[in-house]
């Protein structure tokens, strides 16, 4: 899975490394977040409107 993440802040690696760990041991938040993101990208890209030919 790719992601792309935003930062308000610069963090250590160590801080990194903890929120990862983190949100791996919790699936349902991940799973939650990762439909949540799909969701919205469907929202965006997903639904163009052909042209009437």
């Amino acid at each position: 899975m790719n992601m792309c993440f935003s930062a308000s802040r610069l963090m250590k690696a160590s801080e990194v490394r903890q929120i990862c760990e983190k949100m791996r041991n919790q699936l349902t938040l991940l799973m939650t977040l990762e439909l949540a993101a799909k969701e919205e990208l469907y929202k965006r890209f997903g639904q163009k409107e052909k042209a009437a030919s």
